[in-house]
């Protein structure tokens, strides 16, 4: 038996889903045109798809589970759950307006033409917040709509916000925040229920390695205790005696985010040679 898994056949998301795969140790073909393939080392089917067609082929029982944006699902809620987070695609839905208007807050937009290709989330957004504006709906190319006269301001995904900045606009409001997920059938047989947590423990174990860093240092013997407070390891760094007398290596992994603040407090510790080193897979 295979799980089946759809993915973006283009798109924002479709390089991030095929990368993740593969750093799952799961290879496959998704040469152009091909619409369906199978894993070579792993039991997974895979098809390419619409983003927007992802959750439909999920909710249906056509697909068992999906990589898809959380923009997709939130404009379109479909019977399906979402089982991971998986930290690639990030974005942000976005108002903005033109750089010249005066804009001061939410209420400016107050009987304004929103052009968007996301009219149920901003309706939702508006409603929350008590504006009454007219939403225009449109299917790709909304950064233009104020400059041919077609609306006051946009709501876009917004990345690097270069988009915005060509086309004379200037990020005003975030209206929800997205990044990939992995959406399951909420009705998931056991034998691929179990085919999934095998994929999962793999996703999960590259997620923790690109949070994480390995770190190596050398240190006075005597400073091992205080050094060892420092480093935020898992458990306890390990601790190797080096050839040089009363000096040993510590080893530990650290987090990505926090590493150049401890790698500070390690010199100031009596840490030398240190050495940050990237970390290809974690098993948690």
């Amino acid at each position: 038996m295979n799980l089946k898994i759809a993915l973006q056949k283009q798109g924002k998301l479709a390089d991030g889903s095929t990368r993740l795969l593969h750093k799952c140790g799961i290879e496959f073909s998704n040469g152009y045109g091909k619409l369906r393939t199978e894993a070579e080392d792993f039991p997974l089917e895979i098809f390419f798809l619409r983003d927007d067609d992802i959750p439909d082929y999920v909710a249906d029982g056509v697909a068992d589970v999906g990589i898809i944006g959380q923009n997709v699902l939130a404009e379109n809620p479909k019977k399906v759950k979402t089982v991971e987070k998986l930290g690639f695609g990030r974005c942000r839905l976005s108002i903005a307006v033109p750089k010249g208007l005066g804009y001061t807050g939410l209420q400016d937009l107050t009987g304004k033409k929103i052009a968007t290709s996301y009219p149920n989330i901003l309706s939702d957004f508006f409603t929350a917040n008590a504006v009454s504006a007219e939403i225009h709906e449109v299917n790709g190319s909304v950064e233009i709509a104020p400059s041919v006269g077609l609306s006051d301001a946009v709501c876009d995904l917004v990345s690097s916000g270069s988009t915005l900045f060509s086309n004379g606009l200037r990020e005003a409001e975030t209206v929800m925040t997205s990044e990939a997920v992995l959406i399951a059938r909420p009705d998931l047989p056991v034998d691929a229920s179990a085919i999934l947590d095998q994929l999962l423990f793999r996703i999960r174990s590259v997620k923790a390695a690109e949070q994480n860093k390995y770190i190596l240092l050398n240190a006075p013997a005597d400073k091992v205790e205080d050094i060892s407070r420092i480093l935020p390891g898992m458990r306890s760094p390990t601790v190797v005696p080096l050839a040089e007398p009363d000096w040993v290596s510590l080893q530990s992994v650290i987090s990505e985010h926090e590493f150049w603040n401890v790698v500070d407090e390690l010199k100031r510790a009596g840490a030398e040679g240190i050495l940050v080193v990237s970390i290809d897979h974690m098993i948690v």
